[in-house]
């Protein structure tokens, strides 16, 4: 098959670039910022997958930058709890509403990222250990599997435990990794890895990777405060993203 139109292309490049800056700065982020760019340009059915791929290749790049925060005694209840629910969110997948879902989640976010930002001295919660935080994990692949929305919740918790960023991307960062890995597993598997996707894939990786770069570079730049402003601002953009795709 031939290139895409070179519109599209200028496109898909710009996303990949600017997702890949915040995925590099903040350890989450890339499909929220590069959705809005790339469904002008390919299907769903295609960006789906794509999206989990480059985002993938992201995180593997800065895992050496940021792997002084993985700590596995923290991390693994998260990777237990998230690989059980991805399956569970899937086999759920036919008894949901998947809009009503993502306008509740946005909701939720939004009121969120109010309420963290009007108080002072933000909560920490000690209680609960890798029970509770195996419990977020599970969250975060349930919604993964219902609708591709595997990051709020163990972004919120670990926000919750008051850890620092470097603590907060040794957890988020391989999670996140994980059950997009999966994903990309089960995409192809179900045959959606096709020739329009490994076109795409070639032309949105190398962007990628340098907008990554580019984000790790002021990530070493950045304090803890600086850091939660940063990832209380994506996850508000996240809800109200969320709430807009609801009611389309």
């Amino acid at each position: 098959m031939g290139l895409p139109p070179t519109g599209d292309i200028a496109i898909v490049v710009a996303g990949a670039l600017v997702a890949g800056f915040v995925n590099g700065l903040s350890g989450t982020g890339y499909a929220l910022v590069a959705l809005g760019f790339w469904l002008h340009a390919m299907s769903p059915v295609t960006a789906a997958p794509l999206l989990a791929f480059c985002s993938v290749a992201g995180h593997i790049q800065s895992l050496p930058r940021i792997w002084k925060g993985v700590m596995w005694g923290r991390l693994w209840p998260f990777l237990v709890g998230g690989l059980i629910g991805v399956p569970v969110g899937t086999a759920l997948l036919g008894f949901v509403l998947v809009r009503p879902l993502k306008l509740g989640v946005g909701i939720l976010l939004l009121l969120y990222c109010s309420w963290m930002g009007m108080v002072r001295r933000p909560p920490v919660v000690t209680g609960g250990g890798r029970l509770a935080d195996g419990a977020a994990g599970l969250g975060g692949g349930i919604l993964g599997g219902m609708a591709s929305l595997s990051g709020p919740i163990p972004v919120i918790w670990v926000q919750l435990r008051g850890w620092n960023m470097q603590a907060q991307r040794g957890v988020n960062q391989p999670f996140n990794m994980s059950i997009l890995a999966l994903s990309v597993v089960s995409a192809a598997i179900a045959g959606f890895l096709d020739g329009t996707f490994f076109v795409w894939a070639a032309i949105a990786l190398p962007t990628t990777l340098i907008g990554a770069r580019l984000g790790l570079q002021l990530y070493g730049r950045i304090n803890d405060a600086q850091f939660r402003r940063i990832v209380l601002a994506l996850l508000g953009l996240s809800g109200f993203t969320l709430i807009a795709s609801s009611l389309l």
